[in-house]
């Protein structure tokens, strides 16, 4: 028995009209319009180009935890140290910018090293995007336990005495630490002799077993030793005193009124990637933020909260490269 021609054919458009449904849906899922909706499908990589145990590790491994409960997929963090923090950023600046590898650099990573290096193997301004200021980290001026020195006008006579005879240590060439100490030094017109290690849990090993006579050190990797009796902490690098370090002194109080020096650290992904990505990803640390529990967690190992715009971050990243590219070439630092 023969179809009719009618129904034969309303067949077929119905037909034709399920193929192109579906082809649309297709092409719209594979669109990058419906990835950068739908982002993030997967787990996202935080990027830490340093070793673990330092205060920037402890905010992503921290951070990761939240990211991945506000955003429904797992933050991992992969550690990536070496070259002054440069292994770790050349590879997210090289990364596919699909929101999918993040940055968690330091004031080293975006303002130190293109100052420290004659070549970099990125540039912050061109080869990644800033999403969000995260934290500062509170540094403390640090002697081991057993040393002789219990305050700041000794390690300056004896710094003096003896000029470059006492040994600093630092988390590498150009780390907060290096700075806040060549800062230091430039202040109190003293000079010592400086030992870069690789990482600040490394440098802290070596204060606790006395190789060292000084050092700033980030407040999450020295405050629960000074907790604990094994290190000493002679002055905070703040404006005022910290509620976690209350017996402390500052060094504004002790006359150094323009000595300003902080570790600080910020979430950048590579170049091109989607706005709307950047945007989701800036909100999500803005609302990470105001959680009480959250702020909680880094307050009491010494982390400061700074959420910010891109644009608000970018301008400071500028300043800060600016500034302490003065004092890099005025002490003539440089890892090359």
């Amino acid at each position: 028995m023969r179809m009719p021609l009618r129904l034969s054919l309303s067949r077929f458009a119905l037909a034709r009209c399920a193929r192109l449904v579906f082809a649309l849906a297709a092409v719209f899922v594979m669109s990058p319009l419906w990835a950068q909706s739908a982002w993030p499908l997967r787990p996202v990589k935080i990027v830490v180009p340093m070793p673990p145990g330092g205060g920037t590790d402890a905010w992503a491994r921290i951070a990761a935890e939240k990211f991945g409960e506000i955003l429904g997929q797992p933050f991992v963090v992969d550690n990536r140290p070496g070259a002054g923090t440069m292994i770790g950023a050349e590879l997210v600046a090289k990364a596919t910018p699909d929101g999918y590898t993040l940055l968690v650099g330091d004031i080293g990573t975006y303002a130190v090293n293109p100052n420290l290096y004659r070549r970099i193997a990125y540039d912050p301004g061109k080869d990644l995007a800033p999403v969000t200021l995260t934290a500062r980290h509170l540094l403390g001026l640090i002697v081991p336990a057993g040393s002789d020195i219990t305050s700041v006008q000794q390690l300056v006579d004896k710094a003096r005495a003896r000029p470059g005879a006492l040994n600093y240590g630092s988390a590498g060439i150009g780390s907060p630490h290096h700075l806040a100490m060549a800062l230091f030094e430039r202040t109190a017109g003293v000079q010592m002799n400086h030992v870069p290690y690789k990482g600040g849990a490394p440098l802290a090993a070596d204060m606790l077993a006395g190789q060292l006579d000084a050092a700033f050190i980030d407040l999450p990797t020295a405050l629960p030793l000074v907790r604990a009796g094994k290190l000493r902490a002679i002055a905070v690098s703040t404006r005022e005193r910290l509620d976690l370090l209350p017996g402390v002194t500052t060094l504004v109080e002790l006359g150094y009124t323009d000595y300003r020096a902080e570790a600080w650290q910020g979430l950048m992904v590579p170049a091109g990637t989607p706005d709307e990505i950047i945007t989701r990803l800036n909100a999500a640390y803005a609302r990470a933020s105001t959680d009480p529990a959250f702020r909680r967690r880094f307050g009491e190992i010494g982390i400061e909260l700074t959420p910010s715009t891109p644009q608000e971050f970018d301008a400071f990243r500028r300043a800060e490269t600016a500034r302490w590219g003065v004092l890099i070439r005025e002490k003539g630092i440089s890892a090359d």
